[in-house]
């Protein structure tokens, strides 16, 4: 479009100096005085003018299209169930999705699985409770206790956080134990190369992450158990409530009236 429009102005040009030409040669031929020199540099800085304008026109709405396409790609917010996957592994994929632009959203982060037994890791845990500034402990490291923030420190330190990228990529990413209510309704996905199932034998010792967060001091583990038990329970009362509506819809599509009607408008093609 952009490249038309170009092609437009200068074709009008072109006809104004053709027929600037003209009214010299007819000037020429009547001894009349003439600027032609001067009225062809003055067009041509107006072409010039023209194209810079057309360009940076079609620069800005160049940019305005890879916005949008971006927009589109990565508009779709995306949960992922944290049950049953590995810890280190989930991470590895979230960082990537996140650095590429996706909004992720990850729950029930106190069933994520590690590697190892809850003794070992309880122990490897402990060497890191020992890593903190002598002189003003508050400065040092934080040693988060939550699954939730356990996770996003795995996370962080897969991403380049102290840059903007990185911390643009931390701000799209969302942890909670537990579903709360506003993903509770929400379509869930599961990273299968980062499952349990798929990465482990069934022989090798694992803990979950919240067991672990709870030994080490986390102390919302009872709470979150009985807000899960209330969520699962609504959610069941709302699938049979489903169930019924379905069957009496199969059983009203099957009534004889409604067989009769169908085989009616069966024999007009419908």
């Amino acid at each position: 479009m952009i490249k038309g429009q170009i092609k437009r102005e200068v074709k009008k040009i072109n006809q104004q100096l053709m027929w600037g030409k003209q009214r010299d040669s007819f000037n020429q031929e009547n001894n009349k005085p003439k600027d032609t020199f001067i009225q062809d540099q003055q067009l041509i800085k107006e072409i010039n003018k023209v194209k810079k304008i057309k360009l940076r026109e079609g620069q800005k709405i160049n940019q305005i299209n890879k916005q949008k396409q971006q927009r589109k790609m990565f508009d779709k917010l995306v949960v992922i169930d944290a049950k049953g996957h590995l810890l280190g592994r989930l991470a590895s994929y979230v960082a990537k999705e996140l650095l590429s632009g996706q909004r992720i959203v990850v729950v029930r982060t106190e069933a994520i699985n590690i590697s190892g037994s809850l003794f070992r890791n309880r122990v490897k845990f402990s060497e890191f409770l020992n890593k903190w500034m002598n002189h003003n402990p508050r400065r040092g490291v934080q040693h988060f206790r939550a699954p939730s923030r356990i996770f996003w420190r795995a996370v962080r330190g897969m991403l380049p956080h102290k840059t903007p990228k990185g911390a643009a990529a931390l701000e799209r990413l969302k942890i909670f134990e537990g579903i709360p209510t506003p993903y509770d309704r929400v379509k869930k996905q599961v990273v299968v190369d980062a499952l349990k199932v798929q990465r482990l034998r069934n022989s090798r010792p694992v803990c979950k992450l919240g067991d672990l967060s709870a030994s080490v001091g986390w102390g919302k583990q009872t709470l979150i158990e009985k807000l899960e038990e209330k969520r699962r329970a609504r959610a069941k009362t709302y699938h049979d409530k489903k169930v019924k509506q379905a069957d009496a819809r199969k059983k009203e599509l099957a009534a004889p009236a409604l067989k009769a009607i169908k085989d009616k408008l069966a024999q007009f093609g419908y």
